[in-house]
């Protein structure tokens, strides 16, 4: 049986490590690669390192950030923010990602998770899904750090970079994002019931109980979390035990 996957997330701008509540209110919580080698050392399956303000005067320090966290992590490093077309796929895997996750590019162009499936394999290719509920059972994709509205259902959504060759999906709730109240439990259901291919779920682990919801009631593949790691509330031993203990299969070290 395949494992669940716990993911530190470390939201990084500037070259730090920042966490917000609903995507503002960013506050520092230390140095990137320190904080990604720390969490390969505690057990984390993977890593995600997410360019919240990717643009292009910055972009050469998140290749040289990624560069040296891959020199001394050895679990899988997927990398977002700002990634457009497949040549920047290309420049984060030599620089040592092993995922490359696109955001507001897929949702302008879908064509281009096409084209760099095509080129690397669906197997390092991410859809990170930025989300919010806009009716009851209805969920909005927002872009651009979550500030701008595109009117596009977000299960469709899904469905389509799927089908695309999207390997994975990385899927945040933007309502729930930093708040510590627990996965958008429904909105996780929809997407996870809608494709074939992992969902990670993301945005508003409080608790270790958070965690298990989001596999057992929300069908996540991997869990995604940030606040409750960085700020030392938890360690990814104890999240990783708690989740044992209730039933989901996970990797210990």
């Amino acid at each position: 049986m395949l494992k669940t996957r716990l993911i530190p997330c470390l939201d990084v701008a500037d070259g730090r490590v920042v966490k917000g509540v609903n995507f503002v209110g960013l506050r520092d919580a230390g140095d990137p690669v320190e904080a990604a080698r720390a969490y390969d050392a505690a057990g984390a399956d993977e890593i995600c390192f997410l360019d919240i303000h990717a643009t292009h005067e910055n972009r050469g320090t998140m290749f040289d950030m990624v560069r040296r966290t891959a020199e001394q992590c050895f679990v899988p490093l997927t990398v977002g923010g700002g990634v457009r077309t497949k040549e920047d796929v290309r420049a984060l895997l030599l620089s040592g990602a092993d995922k490359v996750s696109f955001n507001s590019a897929a949702v302008a162009n879908p064509d281009v998770i096409a084209e760099a499936a095509d080129q690397f394999g669906s197997q390092c290719i991410v859809c990170a899904i930025d989300a919010k509920t806009v009716s009851p059972g209805k969920w909005e994709i927002f872009t651009h750090g979550g500030r701008k509205e595109t009117g596009i259902d977000a299960v469709e959504f899904a469905k389509l970079v799927a089908a695309k060759g999207a390997g994975e999906i990385l899927l945040t709730s933007m309502d729930r994002d930093g708040t510590k109240s627990g996965f958008n439990l429904p909105l996780t259901k929809a997407i996870s019931e809608a494709v074939n291919i992992p969902v990670i779920a993301s945005g508003g682990v409080g608790t270790l109980d958070h965690l298990v919801e989001g596999v057992n009631k929300g069908g996540a593949s991997a869990v995604l979390a940030a606040s409750i790691f960085h700020f030392g509330e938890y360690t990814v031993q104890e999240a990783k035990e708690h989740m044992i203990a209730n039933g989901i299969p996970m990797r210990l070290i």
